[in-house]
């Protein structure tokens, strides 16, 4: 029997009405925002009633680093919240929006998979309630005031080579990377070199996932440095006047969606910053209002755990006061033997050697998350061609680790394949107490923190840094930022800064090519290897396979 589609298992399920998965955790008709059928936010006014509630367990899942034989991160979330579902117990998932860009690129779209996704996944892969179309329109409305304050005389007197801010678009388009504004007549405003980033990587993105309020949220706007003046002081949105409008086009962004899982397991699905590029989580007040509206909140950090978890710990934990009880790591067998250095194609194939030299990915991430002092619970996500002997080996593997071990049949079973690992949440949670730390102190200064995760968490044996980098340090020091945590910029294939360094790489050196400053979000960015805040799409992209049916079906979305 062939297993059908992710698409085709979304739109053969019986979704239903929002309003009624709404009121299975006791949200009033009054209090959504309807979206058609299927989609709501939530009230502002709801969000606020709830501030009194008790707090719920917070459960992250992460992965070990991700390959091309896939991992099934957001898989596991969805089917880990269905399972306590069929627990009885009331559960909440929070998750991240996907980006437009990677769904016509090679990537797909992020809505689980097999028979734990969120549904509608067109209506989630695609337009979905706009919110990343607001935060957009907010990135480019501040573009556009600057260049318009260039050209009507410049009384800040900007230096238009000290530029920082850069247009957005939701969409893989490599020719956008760097190009030329302002060609033309006089009246078309100073020519200048200028670049787009993918939205999922505008520091606007990282201000909507991390503001608490819409007070909260026009601070930080107001905070964003756009471009520094000619004696090097930085010049913010709010010295451009742009704080208000940006705010308008944010202020239903603002809130969080709600919709439901293939079991009808109601799901917050708000914001999307990539982990590779960006801090990797789903906003700060889904999360929270999650926690006052369930007794388990499932939610889960982009890519492996040197970069979404780390960033969930160090980044938004840190800003929001979250204290995570649990974290389940996701890991296949077929990607723990890719990384023992087996090729895509033989994967399938009984294989301990390889398993045993690949299973040094799963151990560092293991001994990673040890270090801020969450239970682990390891959850291997099954596939037909695992053998007993080679699950066997993770098992032990795990309980010599001190980690809780489960099997995962979420893809092919839904909240049924779920109830093992669910089990092993509870249990965890029953007897190992949570005591949550973060990696690294304020106190430290940017170049400390650099090398702090790059030694605890990526395993480095020191890091280089560009003489640009060392002078952006230097100045953001001076400029009062050295007490931000950092946001590392790295390829997600590897522990390291080389994609193509697999398994547990160690002694390597980590290197720094260029240190900015998102003020506004609260953290000091690092850019280290190759990695790109504007992807390409590649040369077959997935958009080619995308279509819509006469009667307004959409296919080919996976």
């Amino acid at each position: 029997m062939s297993m059908k589609s992710d698409i085709e298992i979304a739109q053969e399920a019986k979704l239903e009405s929002i309003v009624d998965v709404a009121g299975k955790i006791g949200i009033a008709p009054d209090d959504l925002e309807l979206y058609g059928k299927y989609k709501a936010k939530i009230s502002d006014e709801y969000m606020g009633r709830i501030q009194k509630n008790p707090d719920g367990k917070l459960i992250l899942v992460t992965a070990i680093n991700p390959t091309p034989a896939g991992e099934g991160k957001t898989t596991t979330s969805v089917g880990l919240g269905q399972a306590f579902g069929k627990l009885g117990l009331r559960s909440l998932i929070a998750l991240r929006e996907p980006s437009l860009g990677p769904c016509f690129g090679i990537k797909g779209g992020a809505a689980g998979g097999g028979y734990a996704q969120v549904v509608p996944m067109e209506d989630l892969n695609l337009h979905f309630t706009g919110d990343f179309h607001a935060i957009t329109s907010a990135n480019n409305l501040l573009a556009a005031i600057l260049d318009n304050h260039i050209q009507q005389g410049n009384e800040l007197g900007i230096d238009t080579r000290q530029i920082v801010w850069k247009r957005c678009l939701d969409m893989n388009d490599r020719v956008l990377r760097n190009i030329v504004v302002g060609l033309g007549a006089k009246a078309d405003g100073v020519v200048r070199e200028d670049h787009f980033v993918i939205t999922v990587a505008s520091e606007i993105m990282a201000i909507l996932c991390l503001a608490s309020d819409l007070k909260d949220l026009k601070e930080r706007l107001g905070r964003i440095i756009v471009a520094y003046n000619g004696k090097g002081e930085p010049v913010t949105a709010s010295d451009l006047k742009a704080v208000g409008a940006m705010a308008a086009l944010l202020k239903d962004a603002m809130k969080p969606n709600l919709i439901q899982t293939l079991e009808h397991t109601p799901a917050l699905v708000h914001g999307g910053p990539f982990a590779n590029i960006a801090h990797g989580c789903n906003s700060v007040r889904a999360t929270k209002a999650a926690l006052k509206m369930a007794d388990y909140v499932v939610t889960e950090a982009g890519f492996g755990a040197d970069l979404g978890a780390e960033k969930f710990f160090d980044i938004k934990c840190r800003m929001a006061g979250l204290k995570p009880d649990a974290v389940v790591l996701v890991a296949t067998i077929r990607a723990l033997k890719y990384n023992g250095g087996i090729a895509k194609e033989k994967l399938s194939v009984e294989n301990l050697q390889a398993l045993q030299t690949g299973i040094v990915n799963l151990e560092k991430h293991i001994e990673n998350l040890h270090k801020y002092g969450v239970p682990i619970v390891v959850t291997l996500n099954s596939f037909v061609t695992d053998t007993a002997e080679e699950i066997a080996f993770v098992e032990r593997f795990c309980q010599e680790r001190n980690c809780a071990f489960a099997i995962s049949q979420v893809w092919e079973k839904g909240g049924e394949g779920g109830i093992e690992l669910a089990s092993k949440v509870l249990e965890t949670l029953e007897h190992k107490k949570s005591h949550f730390r973060v990696l690294y102190e304020d106190s430290l200064s940017l170049q400390e923190k650099i090398e702090t995760i790059a030694d605890q968490i990526y395993g480095a044996g020191g890091v280089t840094y560009s003489a640009a980098a060392l002078k952006q340090l230097q100045n953001l020091e001076k400029l009062g930022f050295g007490k931000l945590p950092v946001c590392m910029a790295k390829t997600q294939y590897s522990l390291s800064d080389d994609p193509t360094l697999l398994g547990r790489p160690v002694g390597f050196q980590m290197n720094v090519r260029e240190v900015y400053v998102s003020a506004g979000a609260g953290f000091v960015v690092v850019l280290t290897g190759a990695v790109m805040t504007m992807p390409g799409l590649p040369k077959k992209p997935a958009a080619y396979l995308i279509d819509v049916e006469e009667d307004g079906k959409i296919t080919g979305l996976f």
